[in-house]
């Protein structure tokens, strides 16, 4: 598994089109199962998952209770490291990199932001690349 994560209009989703330009993209719905991208096969190998952030705040929209929302995508992640065991393929994350230090008043701005750190933690940890980008620029951090 790969990881791109970059803040709002960073370059991200330019940079991995233009490194992996026969991958197949899928964004996530809002209220996705696990799997629903399983049969996406791309002839590069490489399937890009996006929409992590509008995924993540419509969970929590539905939910008060955060280790639900949690074991939603530890759900996903396994998911998708199943996918990958099957021949042809690996999932590439792009993730969003949300208030830059900037801790907002209203509680469920800090809670989206807080949820969505962990979230790209739990990523990171599972992933054998993590890209940062900034500005359009490209730092690899693992």
């Amino acid at each position: 598994m790969l990881c791109v994560i970059g803040g709002a209009c960073s370059g991200r989703r330019a940079l991995v089109a233009e490194r992996y330009p026969d991958a197949s993209w899928h964004r996530l719905g809002a209220a996705e199962s696990p799997g629903a991208w399983a049969s996406r096969r791309a002839a590069g190998g490489i399937l890009v998952v996006s929409g992590w952030a509008a995924w993540l705040e419509a969970r929590l929209a539905r939910t008060a209770d955060d280790q639900a929302v949690r074991a939603a995508w530890r759900d996903q992640l396994a998911a998708l490291g199943e996918w990958e065991c099957e021949p042809g393929g690996e999932a590439l994350l792009i993730l969003d990199e949300m208030g830059g230090g900037i801790v907002p008043m209203a509680p469920e701005a800090r809670r989206l932001r807080d949820l969505n750190g962990w979230l790209n933690q739990a990523v990171a940890a599972r992933c054998r690349g993590v890209w940062q980008v900034r500005h359009g620029l490209c730092k690899r951090l693992k």
